[in-house]
């Protein structure tokens, strides 16, 4: 009886460990497939006009994106300085200043924020700045993106600042520091490399959205020439070259989905990394 009962838990140890591991290796041979795959249907147009020259009208093959991946750092960087500074700020006070029943009506607030559907923030987008502006810009699609940042960013600074030890809080203020002295001078320090990455994170996460842009930043074959004209990104190519009848199109669609994927990948690794080598992994 005993051996009948340890034979069965061996079976059940060794199902299951087969199990989580082939789900395991499937998970991570799904990222190397769409790597692959990307890879693969857009190596033709991966070379150095890609990433220099503008887009070719229609009908003519060849040219490149460079005009996009300007103009999707341009955004990126639009949609920081809004998201991270406001995102930062309600962090800090939710972590430091606020009541326990305050904190959870303003977190609330703030996952339903991140809930709402990417292609509402880029209506409201449309109708706070493009409509009195009269005309799509990069500012209309670096604020649609910025406050898709908001919330995530409320949280992360929420988390890691909670995470910081009480006893340096306590010692800075037993040697007369103030409250904010303390949250700017010891505690966000102790935090900065999580708060680094989270942001980081953030920002991939962000990096391949499409629809805000669309009804925002819309587009541009051409330099966009400031920050109150069209744009044109790399997610608005990768979905109009994609539903182009063009074969060289297609391939352009798929190489600029692989540098994108790269990109992401990138940000997120070297995320992981700051947090690894931080403050917090070294005390672990």
């Amino acid at each position: 009886m005993t051996q009948e009962i340890s034979l069965r838990r061996r079976i059940t140890n060794v199902v299951m460990l087969s199990l989580t591991g082939f789900c395991t290796v499937l998970v991570i041979g799904v990222l190397f497939f769409i790597l692959g795959y990307l890879f693969v249907h857009g190596a033709r147009s991966l070379n150095l006009a890609f990433f220099t020259q503008l887009p070719k009208p229609s009908g003519e093959t060849g040219g490149g994106m460079a005009n996009a991946i300007v103009g999707s750092g341009k955004v990126l960087l639009i949609a920081v300085l809004i998201g991270v500074p406001i995102g930062s700020l309600a962090g800090i006070f939710l972590a430091e200043y606020s009541n326990k029943t305050f904190a959870f009506t303003i977190r609330y607030v703030v996952d339903l924020l991140n809930g709402i559907p990417s292609i509402v923030i880029g209506i409201v987008a449309y109708s706070l700045v493009v409509l009195p502006m009269k005309h799509y810009s990069t500012l209309a699609g670096g604020v649609a993106l910025g406050i898709m940042m908001i919330p995530i960013a409320v949280r992360t600074t929420e988390e890691f600042l909670l995470a910081v030890p009480n006893s340096l809080r306590e010692g800075a203020m037993a040697l007369g520091a103030t409250k904010a002295k303390t949250i700017f001078t010891v505690v966000v320090p102790a935090a900065i490399s999580g708060l680094i990455s989270g942001m980081m994170l953030n920002l991939a996460r962000v990096a391949g959205e499409t629809a805000p842009l669309l009804f925002t930043a819309l587009g541009n074959m051409f330099w966009s020439k400031g920050w109150l004209q069209p744009v044109a990104t790399l997610p608005v190519m990768i979905y109009n070259y994609a539903l182009a009848p063009a074969e060289d199109l297609h391939q352009q669609a798929w190489a600029a989905g692989f540098v994108l994927l790269a990109l992401v990948l990138a940000i997120n690794i070297t995320a992981r990394l700051i947090i690894a080598r931080g403050p917090a992994s070294s005390r672990r």
